[in-house]
């Protein structure tokens, strides 16, 4: 689809040779799910969140979270108002498009379970009353590795919220040369123009659900998922909400591919970063297994009965 490379291209321009990292985010947000970023400080995790609002023309807003955060700063507040002798709400940042969660495990679990119901249900919840969220709504939320000092490690219930974690990795070596010489990602993003609008990205979303998947694909995938329920090293097995990411995120790679049917191939792509975090061995706490695990999958199920 050009319109979907004239999208990536645009966003490639803020983060330069990591095209791999964003096809992978746009396919997360083209299948309409939430992305955590995993990475060391400093790598473009920010840059990446911000490029591709800006990219898809959609209403952003951005969170730094910190040990002192709290729910309320991200959902918003009731206050009273002397002129109406009324309590009014005042919407907080989570009532945007894109919510940019920037270091998310460097806040409690407590304010981290504030997106739990915002992220699953597109909707808040405060003093008693449900309010929607807009159409589209989409999480993206960076973060530190676990082993590093003040961090909360995300719990297993809102790592299975997020569609797919990504990293982005050191640049190349081009890339770093263009930061040295004062051509930083930041700057480019305002060089950043929108393809298409979003009207034009919802109706892609909505072509990627009607992509083929042959029989021969759902079985691969449902042997995914019963050789991690099934094998001692792994703790948990595949919930069904990590089958259905599979399958759609494998629409949305073939998609980005130019094809309108799926094959093994694009299960196997974005596998790694659909189950990884949400995989690890029985004697890992911290949850830094998930990718030898993918690996496992990737090797050990057969790809044809």
């Amino acid at each position: 689809m050009s319109l979907l490379q004239d999208l990536i291209d645009e966003i490639e321009k803020a983060l330069s040779g990591k095209r791999d990292a964003i096809e992978l985010a746009v396919c997360c947000l083209l299948s309409g799910g939430h992305l955590l970023i995993e990475d060391l400080p400093g790598m473009g995790k920010t840059t990446l969140a911000q490029a591709l609002a800006k990219a898809l023309g959609l209403q952003f807003q951005r969170v730094q979270f910190t040990s002192d955060l709290l729910p309320s700063d991200i959902t918003g507040v009731s206050i009273y108002s002397p002129k109406s002798e009324q309590f009014e709400f005042v919407a907080g940042p989570v009532f945007s498009q894109l919510l940019l969660a920037d270091e998310i495990n460097r806040a409690t679990p407590k304010t981290q379970s504030a997106l739990l119901e915002a992220m699953e249900e597109r909707q808040v919840t405060v003093d008693g009353q449900t309010r929607p969220l807009p159409e589209p709504f989409f999480v993206i939320a960076t973060q530190n590795p676990v082993f590093q000092s003040g961090t909360f490690a995300l719990p297993e219930s809102q790592l299975d919220r997020f569609l797919m974690r990504i990293a982005i990795g050191y640049p190349t070596a081009a890339a770093e040369r263009q930061m040295l010489k004062g051509e930083s990602g930041r700057i480019k993003l305002n060089e950043i123009k929108p393809p298409m609008d979003l009207a034009s990205f919802q109706q892609l979303q909505q072509q990627a659900q009607a992509i083929h998947c042959a029989d021969a694909i759902y079985d691969y995938v449902q042997r995914l998922v019963d050789f991690s329920r099934s094998q001692p090293s792994f703790a948990v097995g595949l919930s069904p909400r990590a089958s259905l990411a599979l399958l759609q995120c494998g629409r949305c790679w073939a998609m980005l591919q130019g094809r309108r049917h799926v094959l093994p191939e694009d299960i196997q792509a974005v596998l790694p970063s659909v189950v990884e975090h949400r995989l690890h061995e029985p004697n890992d706490q911290l949850g830094q297994t998930g990718s030898a695990l993918s690996q496992q999958l990737l090797q050990r199920v057969a790809v044809v009965s």
